[in-house]
């Protein structure tokens, strides 16, 4: 019988194991993260053991981080960048020496030698790129001062690992045999200084007429192959001068932010991405040493729960200091106090150059995956818990946040492009309106243009009342997601039940739990442009205007008719299939019916089919609605 090769075999069992593990684990509302760090325990050495080679898909699987770091730098544009310098630096070095210095200090008074302490403290004062960006990106917290001040720090962490790597080295025993001298070190910054200029200079003079040469050849794979040989290009050069891969794919990403391949390059990445950030996860719960914690399991205990603590402090205090909004800063806590994937790096160099004892080693590398365990599962104890408390207590609010209460009659939540052109019509009538949006970037650009929009997020029902939710006549639903799209109805709903409640779905689904709600005025954001460009191709076909104007009227009508039809069963998902096919096949019978007539009537020369003179035809408002909203 033959064999299979092993990497069928592996690509196989982590698949499997990412297909069974994560559908269950959101099932439970524990989230991706929990089902692919199970996933990786269950096939790991302590688990199955169907799998040994961790450190080898460890390292493979790292590449996740550099691809969504890449993306992440994508949507950074180097202004964007230039205007971060400061929390990067600033505070990102005051995270970084304030934890260090701390747990150095603990461990010191805990008996630990000094160059133990050291390596130690600088390992675990680094936190996980990977579980932070994931956590704030799903929680739609990443244009928020708390996401952005986080991103500073992550990313001045993969800045400042290249030196920890560097001071490893020195402490470790090789340096006693004089590896390092100043020739050899000054060798060292030339090469990574010239790097770091290569990506940059190469970035703006050879990427982009690169790219827009491949994409001449109107060959998709071959696009996608580039974007992925220039993210592995980028890395490989990193790891050659012995830089972070992670940040060479960041830089590379702020240099073509701007350009017109942008979007091309997130579309082709993301799946990559996914797919890798997930196999770290799943790497990160295999390299859990189980044997080395069960020899030692109060020793793993104290130091687990001691850097998390100490780290807690000085996070919290920096969010206090930077004045992060008092509801983002147990989350903003809690994501910068785990251990990260770096201090694996660190610890594991460390050991190899004789700087930690390969026990200890261990012991910090267990502790530091176990922080990245729990994270999400603190996390959903911090949402269940903590979290509901602040919304019912009132603070001294920050800067750009509601300090008194407004009287206007209509309340906006979300002020992105389909909140601004309520708001500008509004604003045309002499209408006022409180906005509200959790975006800094949004709150900037708002008052540019003279708007009032204030920071919060609308689904606190404490911010709800501050806006003047009592005694507005409307709320405009106009947030993106339809999480919280959802629950700022439902609050609404419940607290405010004399709000006419004007909202935005993003898609059918939300469009039904909306009406689930109650909520009855809910346009589908994509609809009406989507029937415009619509009659732009029929015109284009040759249809006359009237023509197309009855055409698509007569659609608009059946599609909400239909959609009304289908509520009632949108949970019976057969019985909503069901209507859905015999509504469609009633229109095309209709439409081809139409079709015939308008074909006989032409041949006889009397017009417009189906029409005399003084008749209607149907939906003949719903086209004269169709003309004037271009």
């Amino acid at each position: 019988m033959s064999h299979a090769p092993a990497w069928l075999s592996y690509a196989f069992l982590y698949l499997a194991a990412a297909v069974l593990t994560v559908p269950v684990a959101r099932a439970l509302g524990l989230g991706a993260i929990i089902g692919y760090l199970a996933a990786g325990i269950a096939i790991g050495p302590w688990g199955f053991g169907w799998v040994s080679n961790v450190q080898d898909i460890l390292h493979f699987a790292e590449f996740g981080v550099v691809l969504m770091l890449f993306l992440v730098g994508l949507e950074l544009q180097p202004t964007r960048l230039w205007s971060l310098r400061r929390p990067i630096f600033g505070l990102g070095s005051a995270q970084v020496l304030g934890c260090a210095l701390l747990l150095c200090a603990a461990a010191l008074l805990a008996g630990f030698s000094w160059r133990v302490a050291l390596v130690g403290s600088l390992g675990l004062a680094l936190s996980s790129t990977a579980i932070a960006l994931q956590s704030l990106g799903e929680r739609n917290q990443l244009r928020t001062s708390s996401g952005e001040s986080a991103f500073s720090i992550l990313l001045f962490q993969d800045i400042a690992a290249i030196p920890m790597l560097a001071l490893v080295a020195l402490l470790g025993t090789a340096s006693v045999q004089g590896h390092h001298t100043p020739t050899s070190v000054a060798l060292e910054v030339f090469k990574i200084v010239g790097v770091i200029a290569a990506i940059v200079l190469g970035g703006r003079l050879l990427l982009r007429p690169l790219l827009r040469w491949i994409a001449r050849s109107r060959t998709p794979e071959i696009f996608t192959a580039a974007a992925l040989l220039l993210v592995v290009g980028i890395a490989y050069l990193m790891v050659l001068v012995g830089l972070s891969m992670a940040l060479g794919a960041f830089l590379a990403g702020v240099l073509l932010a701007e350009s017109e391949f942008r979007r091309e390059l997130e579309t082709d990445i993301e799946p990559f991405k996914g797919l890798l950030l997930g196999l770290f996860f799943i790497a990160v719960g295999m390299s859990i040493d189980f044997g080395a914690m069960l020899r030692a399991p109060l020793m793993v205990a104290l130091l687990l729960i001691g850097f998390v603590a100490i780290k807690s402090v000085v996070i919290y205090a920096l969010a206090r200091a930077v004045t992060i909004p008092y509801q983002e800063r147990p989350v903003f806590t809690l994501l910068l106090a785990q251990g990260g994937e770096f201090a694996f790096v660190v610890f594991q160099a460390a050991a190899g150059a004789g700087a930690l004892p390969g026990e200890m080693a261990s012991l910090l590398i267990g502790a530091v995956a176990l922080s990245m365990l729990c994270t999400p599962l603190l996390l959903l104890l911090l949402d269940r818990l903590v979290l509901p408390r602040y919304a019912t207590t009132l603070r001294t609010p920050p800067e750009g946040e509601i300090s008194e209460p407004q009287t206007a009659p209509v309340l906006i939540a979300g002020f992105g492009r389909y909140g601004q052109i309520v708001a500008r019509v509004l604003l045309a009538q002499g209408i006022p309106a409180t906005v509200l949006d959790h975006s800094v970037d949004i709150l900037e650009v708002a008052r540019t243009f003279g708007y009032r929009v204030f920071y919060g997020d609308a689904t606190r029902l404490d911010l709800l009342r501050m806006a003047g939710a009592a005694q507005a006549r409307v709320l405009v639903l106009a947030v993106d997601a339809p999480g919280p799209s959802l629950k700022i109805a439902a609050l609404a709903r419940e607290h405010f039940p004399h709000l006419k409640i004007v909202a935005r779905a993003r898609d059918l689904t939300h469009w039904n739990d909306l009406r689930d709600l109650g909520v009855t005025q809910v346009q589908r954001e994509l609809f009406e442009s989507s029937l415009l460009s619509a009659r732009s191709v029929l015109e284009h076909m040759g249809l006359q205007e009237s023509e197309t104007d009855a055409l698509l009227a007569r659609f608009r009508q059946h599609n909400i008719a239909l959609a009304d039809r289908m509520y009632p069963h949108h949970k019976d998902q057969a019985r909503m299939i069901a209507v859905a096919r015999e509504g469609r096949s009633q229109l095309a019978e209709q439409l081809a019916k139409e079709r015939e007539e308008r074909t006989l009537r032409s041949a006889a020369g009397m017009g417009y089919p189906g029409y005399g003179e003084n008749e209607q035809a149907p939906g003949r408002e719903d086209a004269y609605e169709l003309k004037n909203i271009r």
